[in-house]
C-alpha cells in the first residue's frame, strides 16, 4: 500500500512552496509528477504527507491524501543504493587518512559524527533497507572504533565471546563489590567517567577508585575495569558503562539512556541531542583539572544531573 499527496499551491506563495518542498524531501517523498508525491503507507510517513496537506490548504491551495494498490514497481523509486555509495566513498577517503597527530584523530572524529548524521538521515528514509544500509553501518562502526583507538590506544577492544551487544551479561550481586578499590586508566574520559560515577552511585558507595598509568599496574585485589582484560569491559557491542548496567541489573529508563548518550559518544553511533553539549562540558573539565579525583567530582555532577533530568522526563 501506499499514501499519495496530490498537491497544487497558489503560484504567489513562494513561502509555503518552499515549505512544502523542504518537508517532502527531507521525508524521502518520491516524485511522480509535478504535484503528486508518494510515500509508503505507513504511519509515520502518511502523518507526514497530511501535515503537509494541511499546510497547503491553510495557504489557500488543494490538496489530498490518498492511498492506493498499486502494481507498478514503485519501490525502485526508493533505491538508496547510489547515496549509500557516496557515502562510503567518504568513509574510504577518511579511513585511507594518516591519524599520526592527536588533533588529526580529533579532526577525524568530527568528519567521522558528520558522516554519522548523514548516515542516520539517509537510514530514516531508507524505506526498505538491503545489504548497502548495512555495508554502510559497518563500514562507519569500524571506522569509529578506528578512530576511538587512534585517539586512546589502550580503549578496550572489546570481549570476543560476545558476539553481540544483545547477548546476556553475567549477573553480579553488588553486596559482593561493596567497599572495593576500582581500577581504570588515568585521565579518563566518557566512558570510564560515566561508570565510576555509576559505580560510586549505583555499586558501591564507598568506592575508592585507582587511576592506572597502565592497565598492567592493576593490582589483583582492585575491580578493574574500562580495559582489556579488566573485570568488567567492553562487551561485544556494549561499553563498560552498558556492561555495568547489565551485570548489576540498573535496568531504569533514565540509566539506559545515560546508557546509550555513553554509548554514542565512546563507540560511535547515533548521537542523543545532547551529546555534544556534555561532551564539551566534560572534555573543558578535563582540560581544566589536571587530578583524575578532582575530575571525576566534577564529572559526577553532570552525570547526576542528567540522571535526575532523564528521571523527570521518564516519570512525566
Amino acid at each position: 500500500m501506499w499514501s499519495l499527496l496530490v498537491l497544487s499551491l497558489p503560484t504567489e506563495n513562494a513561502t509555503a512552496r518552499m515549505r512544502a518542498w523542504r518537508t517532502l524531501k527531507a521525508s524521502g517523498a518520491a516524485v511522480l509528477r509535478d504535484g503528486v508525491y508518494l510515500l509508503p503507507a505507513r504511519a509515520a510517513q502518511t502523518a507526514v504527507l497530511r501535515a503537509v496537506a494541511d499546510d497547503v490548504q491553510a495557504a489557500g491551495g488543494s490538496a489530498r491524501v490518498l492511498r492506493c494498490e498499486a502494481e507498478a514497481d514503485f519501490e525502485a523509486l526508493f533505491d538508496r543504493g547510489a547515496d549509500y555509495a557516496a557515502l562510503l566513498a567518504q568513509m574510504a577517503q577518511l579511513q585511507a587518512a594518516a591519524w599520526s597527530s592527536a588533533a588529526e584523530a580529533e579532526q577525524a572524529r568530527r568528519e567521522a559524527r558528520r558522516l554519522r548524521r548523514s548516515f542516520e538521515q539517509l537510514r530514516g528514509v531508507d524505506f526498505f533497507a538491503g545489504a548497502s544500509q548495512r555495508q554502510a553501518e559497518e563500514t562507519l562502526a569500524a571506522l569509529e572504533a578506528g578512530i576511538a583507538r587512534a585517539l586512546d590506544p589502550d580503549e578496550p577492544a572489546g570481549s570476543t565471546t560476545a558476539a553481540s551487544g544483545a547477548a546476556a551479561a553475567r549477573r553480579r550481586a553488588a553486596a559482593a563489590y561493596r567497599g572495593r578499590v576500582w581500577a581504570t586508566r588515568r585521565r579518563p574520559w566518557i566512558d570510564r567517567l560515566a561508570s565510576a560515577w555509576l559505580i560510586k552511585r549505583f555499586i558501591d558507595p564507598q568506592a575508592r577508585f585507582l587511576w592506572l598509568a597502565r592497565p598492567a599496574d592493576c593490582p589483583p585485589s582492585a575491580v578493574g575495569f574500562d580495559f582489556d582484560g579488566a573485570e568488567f569491559s567492553h562487551e561485544g557491542e556494549r561499553v563498560t558503562f552498558e556492561t555495568l548496567l547489565a551485570s548489576f541489573a540498573l535496568a531504569s529508563p533514565a540509566l539506559q539512556r545515560l546508557g546509550r548518550l555513553v554509548h554514542a559518544l565512546d563507540a560511535g553511533g547515533e548521537l542523543p541531542p545532547e551529546a555534544t553539549g556534555v561532551e564539551q562540558v566534560l572534555g573543558g573539565m578535563r582540560e581544566a583539572l589536571a587530578d583524575d579525583d578532582q575530575l571525576l567530582l566534577a564529572a559526577a555532577g553532570v552525570f547526576e544531573g542528567l540522571h535526575r533530568a532523564f528521571e523527570k522526563e521518564a516519570a512525566a
